[in-house]
């Protein structure tokens, strides 16, 4: 880790805009040239290019001190607010309907992400839409946690030590209804299982394990960006579980990192790497 990367905040990261990761889709979605109120911004890393590349105008909520610093550059106002209290909205009293309300990866904090969902919906004006990603637990490398005992917390991923509410493909749908929203678009951000942060987990399965997991439709679903809009707006809604997922192999690289994860200790990694690495040293000269 560089000194660069440890002086980051946690969750501060860059955003390839032609990428197919989550917060690619969230801009691609938000549009240009619109007025975003972005709930949990967080140090700005979406909100940057809301601003730089989408030409938005855009109003922060957030928390935490440190990220309001490195957000404020991007909005013309930021509130902090704790989006567990259920008066937050009021600080944003004076302010008129956005055209796009965005949640990127935020509702799994929350204690009551359906109360909040709906508490955001009344910050939409008459033809303005909410976009929010949210991460599925129902990925089959969670499976597989489950299936060896492992059900471990990490720094980051699908098992942040900070998520505190899990939801698979139905649960989604009912998040969104029950908050009194249709959802009119979403896209599956499709990630193999050899090629998440369990992958070592994975690759200790048996293959006809792997292969029964495999059968399941949503199971290499990571996240869901999705669009929505109130109930009462034109036009129908769409149900996620009937929207195909786009297939996705995992990539050799994933694999060999999978079977060294798992069987090789750290020694004899670094030697491989130190090898691997002369190799293609000689090559190149």
């Amino acid at each position: 880790m560089t000194m660069e990367d440890q002086a980051r905040h946690n969750y501060e990261y860059d955003v390839e805009l032609d990428g197919d990761t989550a917060p690619a889709r969230v801009v691609r979605m938000v549009g240009q040239h619109k007025r975003v109120l972005e709930v949990g911004a967080g140090p700005g890393s979406i909100t940057r290019h809301l601003h730089g590349h989408g030409g938005c105008a855009i109003t922060g909520v957030e928390l935490d001190a440190e990220a309001i610093k490195l957000l404020s550059p991007y909005c013309n106002k930021v509130y902090q607010a704790n989006l567990n209290d259920p008066d937050w909205p009021q600080l944003l009293s004076a302010e008129e309907g956005f055209d796009v309300v965005v949640a990127a990866d935020v509702l799994e904090h929350l204690y009551d992400p359906w109360a909040t969902l709906e508490l955001m919906k009344r910050f939409v004006n008459e033809d303005g839409c909410l976009v929010i990603s949210l991460p599925h637990v129902g990925h089959s490398s969670i499976a597989a946690c489950l299936l060896q005992e492992d059900f471990e917390y990490r720094d980051w991923g699908l098992l942040d030590r900070t998520h505190i509410r899990f939801f698979g493909i139905n649960n989604i749908q009912d998040l969104f209804e029950n908050a009194g929203l249709k959802i009119i678009s979403a896209e599956f951000v499709v990630v193999p299982p050899e090629d998440t942060e369990f992958s070592g987990v994975w690759a200790k399965l048996p293959v006809e394990v792997q292969n029964a997991l495999d059968t399941n439709r949503f199971g290499s679903v990571y996240q869901v960006v999705i669009k929505a809009v109130p109930e009462n707006a034109a036009g129908t809604g769409l149900q996620l579980s009937s929207l195909p997922v786009k297939a996705k192999k995992g990539t050799t690289s994933g694999k060999l990192k999978s079977i060294g994860r798992s069987y090789l200790n750290p020694a004899t990694r670094q030697k491989i790497r130190t090898l691997i690495s002369g190799i293609r040293s000689r090559l190149s000269t």
